[in-house]
């Protein structure tokens, strides 16, 4: 059994919200339905000119250096400042968490082997944490920012510098919040490794630019996650319907209801660009696509890809992709082009009034376009997307690495299954192998594994809320996962870039594995009632989290941890402004054990 949880609490005009929710659903369940098209939680009060904020950022924010690449190793540093601010992203003003006074927060970019220092200085009310997505962390697991996994998080008024160096990674991921559903507010920005030397059989480009898309809510995070979790009616009467987006941003700026503004690129004709694409939302797979433009895509979450041409791509929350365009296509009357980034919305199970799934913004040539012209009528569809000669890259597509490498034989397999279940509680929670995730307040499990090394044994085992998988040697490991739930979920490993070996429907029971070409990455798309299988090699000792990237289905508890190599953690020294954050959690005696261990070693270049 689970033990019932308080997973957040309502702020602001909480208890106003809950006593017109109660009557907005006992209205609609009296009379039988499930349209909440015209309750009054969904519908915002009316639209003003609102002030905003935020500070807003010019396309050249979002422009990446071409000079930065192959410069030789050395320090980066970056100042990130956490706070609470206003602004209507999409033209409806909210409450915001933001990095900076930003939405999206910095872009840092470092080069492959660099040394980065972040020292993130957090000015809410509650701890907070940073995690960067992608990155392996090789000897420096109290830096991967998990809360309740790999540190306390930052308690408010304090702050913290996160030092680690990239090692071996490149490539296009990025940075957010990794504390409840902070980020869903605001706390996120790209990441940009650039590599050390040329990438072999990579096509050329002459600009890099950045596509932040994420979906967007006009209700603060924690308000939605209380009325989302509650037992028995959930938020819409129907315990697990998952918050609906109310729209969605490219590079921070969305429209709604007519108000809004659009984000927009100035291209030179003639010119290849390089458009990194980020899905950095809290739940929908969003479509990109550029009327009257193919997109080549040449990176998948970090990994180089055989270029392979779609007329859109489809981006699962938390993946990346890497595209080039070339600005080529047919002058049209504005000389202006719409760039559209457009929610699915296959996994929304109710309706809900005034929702923009269809969010744009403008691709222009300069000297053949005016400032303010727009594309053409913005109801109109696009007529490139009616072209089937061109094919489309969503969360199935075969994509193939650029570079063939060997991949070891698996000399292990782990099983493990996921689905939602009603708990004794009357909690609509998410399980994997049937124990559903909470993190402990004031306790992180890295350090409970360093201060006792049987805390997780090898093996699987269960530790209350938290389901564990250990291996305390080096093997090469298949991770065999299948889905028992009706609904697709982009799942994320923490420290590694697995191979995906197999995928297919139902159960993973045997079956041969069926991809020729093995594709690296550490966002993968699982679809409902699918399984798909992942190769590591368990050389990189931390505790790693693997979870789904849904907001929504994290709080839910849809997360366990690999503990790779405890013998060796147990070895290691934890900085003592990691340890400090726990407060009294583990002082005096596991500070000063944990203080007196050794160092681990530089981490691989």
């Amino acid at each position: 059994m689970t033990v019932p949880r308080v997973l957040a609490r309502c702020i602001g005009a909480g208890v106003f919200v809950l006593v017109t929710l109660a009557i907005a659903v006992a209205l609609d369940l009296a009379f039988g339905l499930r349209d909440y098209a015209y309750s009054a939680l969904f519908q915002p009060a009316v639209l003003q000119a609102v002030p905003d904020y935020l500070r807003h950022q010019p396309e050249s924010n979002f422009v990446i250096s071409t000079s930065l690449a192959g410069e030789s190793h050395r320090t980066r540093e970056y100042h990130f400042t956490v706070g609470h601010v206003v602004g209507a992203p999409d033209g409806v003003e909210r409450d915001m968490l933001v990095v900076n006074g930003m939405y999206p927060g910095p872009t840092i970019e470092v080069n492959q082997g660099d040394r980065l220092l972040v020292t993130v200085q957090n000015n809410l009310d509650e701890r907070t944490s940073i995690h960067w997505h992608g990155l392996y962390q090789n000897s420096t697991p109290w830096y991967d920012g998990t809360l309740g996994i790999t540190e306390c998080g930052i308690p408010p008024g304090q702050s913290l510098t996160y030092n680690f160096t990239l090692g071996e990674f490149y490539g296009t991921t990025w940075w957010h919040a990794h504390a409840g559903t902070q980020y869903s507010d605001g706390v996120v920005g790209a990441l940009i490794v650039h590599p050390s030397k040329e990438v072999v059989g990579w096509p050329k480009w002459d600009e890099d630019v950045l596509v932040q898309m994420a979906d967007w809510y006009h209700t603060f995070s924690t308000e939605l996650l209380e009325l989302f979790m509650r037992p028995d009616v959930g938020l819409t009467g129907t315990p697990g319907d998952e918050p609906v987006p109310d729209s969605a941003t490219i590079n921070g700026l969305g429209q709604w209801q007519g108000h809004g503004d659009y984000f927009t690129f100035n291209l030179e004709r003639g010119k290849t660009y390089r458009l990194r694409l980020l899905n950095t939302g809290s739940f929908a797979s969003i479509k990109f696509s550029i009327d009257s433009h193919q997109l080549t895509v040449i990176e998948a979450d970090s990994t180089p890809i055989a270029p392979f041409t779609a007329r859109y791509v489809t981006v699962a929350v938390a993946q990346r992709y890497s595209v080039l365009v070339k600005a080529d296509a047919s002058p049209t009357e504005s000389g202006a082009y719409w760039m559209r980034s457009t929610m699915m919305t296959d996994m929304f199970r109710y309706s809900k009034w005034g929702v923009n799934t269809d969010v744009r913004g403008i691709v222009r040539y300069k000297g053949e376009s005016d400032e303010g012209a727009l594309p053409g009528p913005t109801d109109s569809p696009d007529p490139w997307m009616e072209d089937k000669s061109l094919p489309f890259v969503d969360g199935l597509s075969t994509l193939e690495p650029l570079e063939e490498l060997p991949i070891p034989d698996a000399t292990r397999a782990w099983r493990v299954q996921y689905s939602f279940q009603k708990t004794w509680a009357h909690e609509w929670l998410g399980f994997m192998n049937m124990t559903s995730w909470l993190p402990v307040e004031g306790r992180a499990s890295l350090f409970n594994v360093q201060e006792d090394t049987t805390y997780a044994p090898q093996g699987t085992s269960t530790r209350g809320d938290e389901f564990y998988i250990t291996e305390d040697d080096v093997y090469v490991v298949d991770l065999q996962v299948s889905s028992l739930d009706d609904g697709d979920h982009p799942f994320h490993i923490h420290g590694y870039t697995p191979w995906i070996m197999a995928v297919g429907p139902g159960r993973y029971i045997g079956q041969e594995y069926n991809i020729e070409k093995p594709l690296r990455r550490d966002t993968f798309f699982i679809p409902a009632y699918h399984y798909m299988v992942l190769r590591i090699v368990t050389d990189n000792p931390g505790l790693w989290a693997f979870h789904c990237h849904i907001q929504w289905h994290m709080a839910q508890g849809l997360l366990m941890q690999i503990a790779i190599q405890p013998s060796k953690l147990a070895q290691w020294t934890t900085p003592p402004e990691i340890l400090a954050q726990c407060g009294d959690s583990y002082a005096p005696r596991t500070l000063d054990s944990l203080l007196e261990k050794t160092s681990p070693p530089e981490p691989r270049s």
